[in-house]
């Protein structure tokens, strides 16, 4: 439920940002007005309304850009706006066409999850391309999902077109979501394959590993207690080896001697090709696994094995503690 008081300049302009997502508050002279504040203290005015069936929300405007008075006597004329029926379009569009002014107009992300989701859009919905939007049925849907192999990765295109479709209602291109009754695509869990053994077995692959970047990288995913993006995009410049700390984390003994062994003459820790840091070492890492025994297994498994062991502690030198007992419990440290 919204925190509820009367909205003036004063307590607008002291309102504290949530340190994650953001927080909903609500004007008690209007109380159909609304208003955002995100983590980076972005303010925005807006109401909600259920229209057709869907709870929406409707941005007013965003503070202090748009004055309090005027966000109130907006409230109106937007919610009667948001209830008018969207004119259905005579002209066609191809669903190529319509998914680039649905990315451009509907999606805010990052440069590089951007770019991932117009890869997984080439890849895994180009039998629709040629489509118009409004020839698509249920079962042209049903026929691409199906063709997708991977539960989630399916899963999550339905995902994504149950919404694109609903742009193209909310824009007037269609009436009806093909997607809207379609069963969603099952999938099977896999079973993560990684145990005390197996784990030690992996480190004594790596450790035989004959590139130094590469056998250091690797090792950090079970000494430093974080996922393989962070591990290879370290800077050393973040790294404090009097305070044992990587940035506000603290690091495990291994990991401080695996790194203060390290040579430190460029700006990453794991330089990759060109001027980057490491980023995706896939055909190494399956060399390493299959040479543990265990192909199957990814570095999110590692990762995930290790943390979920892990004695969580609001102290940062209990942690630190707790994070060696606890690889020397996994590696039967002597």
């Amino acid at each position: 439920m919204a925190h509820q008081f009367f909205f003036n300049p004063y307590i607008l302009d002291n309102l504290i940002a949530p340190s994650r997502g953001f927080d909903v508050v609500q004007d008690v002279s209007e109380p159909r007005l609304r208003m955002y504040i995100t983590s980076r203290g972005v303010k925005t005015f807006f109401v909600r309304k259920r229209i057709k069936g869907r709870d929406r929300r409707v941005i007013i405007g965003k503070y202090p850009d748009m004055d309090i008075e005027d966000a109130r006597s907006a409230v109106a004329n937007v919610l009667a706006d948001a209830m008018k029926k969207t004119p259905v379009k005579r002209k066609k569009i191809l669903f190529r066409d319509f998914v680039q002014m649905y990315l451009k107009n509907r999606v805010h992300r990052s440069v590089g999850s951007y770019d991932k989701l117009v890869r997984s859009i080439n890849r895994h919905l180009k039998p629709l391309f040629d489509k118009s939007v409004a020839d698509i049925t249920p079962a042209d849907v049903q026929d691409t999902i199906a063709a997708i192999s991977g539960g989630a990765i399916a899963e999550r295109m339905q995902e994504l077109l149950l919404s694109v479709f609903r742009y193209a209602i909310d824009t007037g291109y269609i009436k009806e979501n093909p997607c809207a009754k379609l069963p969603r695509p099952q999938q099977n869990r896999r079973v993560r394959p990684l145990n005390k053994h197996g784990l030690r077995r992996l480190v004594d692959a790596i450790k035989n590993y004959e590139d130094d970047v590469m056998r250091a990288a690797f090792l950090m995913l079970v000494y430093g207690f974080a996922t393989k993006n962070l591990v290879f995009s370290m800077q050393w410049e973040d790294l404090d080896f009097n305070r044992y700390t990587w940035g506000e984390r603290p690091l495990s003994d291994m990991a401080v001697v695996l790194l203060q062994d390290l040579p430190q003459d460029g700006y990453w820790v794991f330089p990759g090709r060109g001027h980057g840091h490491l980023t995706d070492p896939r055909l190494a890492w399956s060399r390493v696994v299959a040479d543990a025994g265990i192909p199957n297994l990814t570095m999110d498994d590692v990762y995930k094995f290790i943390v979920r062991r892990l004695n969580w502690a609001g102290d940062r030198e209990d942690l630190r503690n707790n994070m060696n007992e606890l690889l020397d419990e996994l590696l039967n440290v002597e």
